[in-house]
């Protein structure tokens, strides 16, 4: 395969990425976590957070789990995760550190470039239109 041909695929490739991420954040708020996603919800308000808060947390996981793979809106999806990827480096930085060995600011801040990158880059191939999924 080709250099070119094969760097079209990057957008396909990184969108299932991250979602598959949000997938997987939002098994361990419901599955792994104890107390769940009361006790999630709850770690905002105990936080000092506003009250929407959460429900904006909540509502781009659940965006970016449902929406990224299959290619819907990608770059409005990306966008609108953005800030709470952003938010969520600085609330661990400032409590942790930089470091994810140290449950630190890493992780969030590299999903973080992870999501620039998605929007700069588009929806790549394979991506869902009004009735069926696209190659182009």
């Amino acid at each position: 395969m080709n250099p070119n041909r094969a760097a079209r695929y990057a957008p396909l490739l990184l969108r299932v990425v991250l979602g598959s991420l949000f997938i997987a954040h939002l098994y361990w708020k419901f599955a792994l976590l104890p107390g769940g996603l009361p006790r999630w919800w709850a770690g905002f308000a105990a936080s000092g957070y506003p009250w929407f808060v959460p429900w904006y947390v909540f509502s781009a996981e659940i965006a970016g789990a449902l929406l990224l793979i299959p290619g819907i809106g990608v770059r409005w999806v990306s966008l609108y995760a953005l800030p709470m990827m952003i938010g969520a480096t600085h609330f661990w930085a400032v409590r942790k550190g930089f470091y994810f060995t140290g449950a630190g600011a890493e992780l969030p801040l590299l999903w973080s470039v992870l999501l620039v990158l998605q929007i700069l880059l588009g929806d790549g191939p394979y991506r869902w239109r009004a009735g069926r999924a696209s190659a182009a």
